[in-house]
């Protein structure tokens, strides 16, 4: 193994390998495929986590509406917190306005089953082309009875004065499933240009997929299940 070794290492050696030294390889390739406790990494394989286009999953799977449980109860905490892809707040401009969005918390009847939530939030125009670039929130900060809570901050990356007439804020609710290896957007929310004003607001949610032109929209349920945000406007 040492001469094999030595051979590997020679940037010129012209000697050819023979077929002995290739079953030598053959056992520390296999070490690296699969998984041995007494190899020197620890080279277990790692689920990869699939994110999925608007619109994709729906190939893939029918989301069931009825029959999922509540998740009532104690409050919980989610383990382990991802980190977003939150942006700064853009520098101030005189006599223009900008926006911190605070996601509160999001309603949903069976939020104790979702793993990993977190928020895509993203400015789109009528035709659904993005105006912003897209923010991912970190991932929920912890669940009780009916609500996944987020409590973050959002700031939106353009001065309101300058977002086209028709503009909207969309929110879409993102969480893993393990036995399909994907995350799914389970709904959606948007708020539109004359919704913009200081304080709280809650917006309604919608079913997937997310309708960026918003000519098709579905109400995700009957019940009285909302996204809590609060606006705060910045204005020199």
């Amino acid at each position: 193994m040492d001469d094999l070794e030595s051979e590997l290492r020679c940037t010129q050696s012209q000697e050819e390998f023979k077929l002995e030294d290739l079953k030598k390889l053959e056992i520390i390739i296999n070490s690296i495929l699969t998984y041995n406790r007494d190899f020197a990494f620890d080279v277990q394989p790692v689920p990869l986590r699939r994110i999925l286009a608007p619109g994709e999953e729906e190939n893939l799977e029918v989301e069931e509406e009825e029959d999922a449980a509540t998740g009532a109860g104690s409050p919980e905490s989610f383990p382990n917190r991802v980190p977003g892809t939150l942006l700064p707040r853009l520098p101030s401009e005189p006599r223009m306005s900008l926006l911190t969005i605070k996601i509160d918390k999001i309603g949903l009847k069976d939020a104790g089953q979702c793993i990993d939530p977190y928020m895509t939030v993203s400015v789109k125009d009528l035709s659904g082309i993005d105006l912003n670039p897209v923010q991912d929130t970190p991932v929920a900060t912890r669940k009780e009875d009916t609500y996944i809570h987020f409590s973050v901050d959002i700031e939106i990356q353009r001065h309101i004065e300058r977002l086209p007439k028709g503009a909207a804020i969309f929110f879409e609710f993102k969480h893993y499933k393990p036995k399909k290896g994907f995350t799914s957007t389970k709904c959606f929310a948007f708020m539109e240009m004359d919704e913009i004003k200081p304080g709280p607001i809650v917006i309604e949610l919608y079913k997937k997929p997310t309708d960026f032109k918003r000519k098709k929209l579905q109400l995700l349920t009957k019940k009285p299940l909302y996204l809590h945000l609060h606006q705060t406007l910045h204005k020199d």
